[in-house]
């Protein structure tokens, strides 16, 4: 039987929580959160650190934080530092010991804490931040010296140049259509990513185009939490994602509900459709 010391586990106690009250109106902060904060506490006695920047559930929307979070951060640092901070991980040891890490970018890395917690973490100088597109951040600690606003230094993130109804109807009906033949030339894979990954991607930037945000959209990736915002009646995902085995089901479904919920180019739509036959000839091309 596996001994069960020998598994990283998460942190005790609060695991699981946001942050909870205790009797006496005294907050307790969630553990990977006080993991950030122990960590700018050993930085802050470095004196080639500048500041560590939180992200994602670990930045201002730290209120998102459960127990399959994981740690994401900035470490900003002197000119001269960054390649140290790259090479060695004694720094993020401090805060607790680490059990496995790997270069993952040539600006960061990924670890895994002995204690279950996973971070990704970028190195940058403050010239570098100022030109990276982010988000979110929250300032965990920065140094006295620093100016304010270091958490709003670089660009926000770019809006795609044709982000319109127009080019993610179309581009969502010329993914089925090249996954389609990508599945009868026998390219199984390749064809499920066309069908049940780009096309589905481009019919969710449909529904943030034309349904009112009810949720925290994610700007670098859209499929982060759409099970909350879209409910199956809205978008079926089961269906429109079923498996490798199943590219043909999954194509027709799509296909159908684009051309129920949108208004389809006839050309393009008797091209899938004779595609579509060539699975079942003896069934009617699907028609918009």
């Amino acid at each position: 039987m596996r001994s069960q010391a020998s598994r990283p586990r998460r942190p005790g106690g609060l695991c699981g929580l946001k942050r909870r009250l205790l009797p006496k109106g005294r907050r307790v902060m969630h553990p990977m959160l006080q993991r950030l904060d122990d960590l700018g506490a050993h930085l802050a006695t470095r004196g080639d650190v500048l500041a560590l920047l939180g992200l994602g559930s670990a930045g201002t929307e730290h209120d998102r934080m459960d127990e399959h979070s994981d740690l994401d951060f900035f470490v900003v640092v002197d000119d001269d530092a960054k390649d140290r901070y790259l090479s060695d991980i004694d720094w993020l040891a401090a805060a607790h010991p680490v059990a496995y890490s790997f270069a993952n970018d040539r600006n960061g890395r990924k670890a895994l804490f002995a204690d279950g917690v996973f971070a990704e973490y970028a190195i940058f100088t403050v010239d570098e931040l100022a030109r990276l597109p982010f988000t979110g951040a929250r300032i965990v600690w920065q140094r006295a010296d620093v100016s304010p606003g270091l958490a709003d230094y670089g660009p926000s993130p770019s809006v795609p140049p044709f982000d319109t109804v127009e080019f993610h109807l179309n581009e969502a009906l010329t993914n089925l259509y090249v996954g389609l033949h990508r599945e009868l030339r026998g390219e199984r894979l390749a064809a499920a990513r066309f069908i049940q990954t780009y096309a589905v991607d481009r019919v969710i930037a449909l529904l943030n185009l034309t349904t009112p945000a009810g949720h925290r959209r994610d700007p670098f990736e859209a499929s982060r939490r759409v099970e909350q915002a879209y409910p199956p009646d809205v978008l079926p995902l089961s269906v429109m994602v079923p498996g490798y085995e199943h590219n043909w089901a999954a194509a027709r479904f799509t296909f159908d509900w684009l051309c129920r919920e949108f208004a389809v180019n006839p050309i393009i739509a008797t091209a899938i459709g004779q595609l579509l036959d060539r699975r079942a000839l003896s069934e009617t091309a699907p028609h918009c």
